[in-house]
C-alpha cells in the first residue's frame, strides 16, 4: 500500500491519511490505519473497492442526525458504521461554562480566537467526550489489519478537533497538528480541478503554512486547553475522557512505528 498523504477518490475532496507525522521520539504514525475525511454519501463504485482494498473496516461519522438523515453514508463492503455525533444541542452539558471547573484546571482565556473558543466548548462538553472516547475505543479495539476512517461534512470542524486529539495522544507537537488542520483550506483550492498536489508538493505546502494567524490558531483551542487544563494529554486522557494509562501506551504501541 502507498503513503498518500491525500488519497484521491471521485466522491470526497478531503480524503487524508494521518500517517507520516513524526513525534518528538521520532517515532511516527503508522500509515494505512487511520483516515480522516469530508462526507462519505457520493462514493463511487471505484471508491469502495479502494476503500475495502485500504482495508478500511471502521466508518465513524461525526455529522448530526439532520445532516446523516439528509445525506447519508454510502457504505462499502465490511464496514461497520459508528454513530459518533459530536455537537451536543444540551448548553448544561458544557463543563467550561462552570467558573469553578474553569479556575479548577486553569482553562486558557481564548479571546479573539472564536474558532478555537467553539472547539474548547466542544472538547468540554460531556456528550462530546463520550464521542471522543467512542473514536478511541475503536481504534483500541481494532484488529491490527484494519483500518478506521472519521468525518464530518467538510471534513474540518469536527474532524480537525479528533484529528488533533489522535494526534496529541501520539506525542505529535502542535505546530504539525496546526499545520495538518490547515491542509483542509488548502485542499478545496485544488478540489474542483481535481488535480491533487503530490506529497513532495503538500510537505512543502504545509512548510510554508502561518499557523499564527487566523485559522492557524483555532486549534490550540484544543491543544493549549488541554495542556494548560490538565498539565498533559495523559491526564486529559484518563481523568476526562476515562481510560487508563495502559490504555494509553497500548495505542500509542498500535499506531507508532
Amino acid at each position: 500500500m502507498t503513503h498518500d498523504r491525500i488519497v484521491s477518490l471521485d466522491g470526497p475532496r478531503n480524503f487524508r491519511d494521518l500517517g507520516g507525522y513524526e513525534n518528538s521520539q521520532g517515532q511516527k504514525v503508522k500509515w494505512n490505519k487511520i483516515y480522516r475525511s469530508d462526507s462519505l454519501s457520493s462514493l463511487s463504485y471505484k471508491d469502495k473497492i479502494d476503500l475495502v482494498k485500504r482495508r478500511v473496516a471502521i466508518d465513524c461519522d461525526l455529522r448530526s442526525r439532520y445532516e446523516k438523515n439528509s445525506s447519508p453514508d454510502d457504505l462499502w463492503s465490511g464496514v461497520k458504521y459508528v454513530d459518533v455525533p459530536l455537537y451536543s444541542d444540551d448548553s448544561s452539558e458544557d463543563k467550561s461554562a462552570s467558573k469553578i471547573y474553569r479556575f479548577m484546571h486553569h482553562l486558557p482565556d481564548l479571546k479573539g480566537n472564536f474558532i478555537g473558543q467553539i472547539y474548547q466548548r466542544t472538547l468540554l462538553n460531556s456528550h462530546s467526550q463520550q464521542e471522543f472516547a467512542e473514536i478511541f475505543d475503536q481504534l483500541l479495539n481494532m484488529p491490527e489489519d484494519e483500518a478506521l476512517v472519521f468525518h464530518c461534512s467538510a471534513g474540518k470542524d469536527r474532524t480537525g478537533m479528533t484529528a488533533a486529539l489522535i494526534l496529541m495522544a501520539l506525542g505529535v507537537d502542535d505546530d504539525t497538528i496546526a499545520r495538518d488542520y490547515l491542509l483542509t483550506n488548502k485542499l478545496y483550492d485544488f478540489a474542483a480541478s481535481r488535480n491533487l498536489p503530490s506529497n513532495d508538493e503538500i510537505s512543502a505546502m504545509i512548510a510554508k503554512m502561518n499557523i499564527t494567524k487566523g485559522e492557524g490558531t483555532a486549534v490550540y483551542g484544543i491543544t493549549e486547553t488541554i495542556r494548560q487544563g490538565w498539565g498533559s494529554f495523559d491526564s486529559f486522557f484518563t481523568k476526562e475522557l476515562g481510560f487508563s494509562q495502559n490504555d494509553l501506551n497500548k495505542f500509542r504501541k498500535m499506531y507508532l512505528g
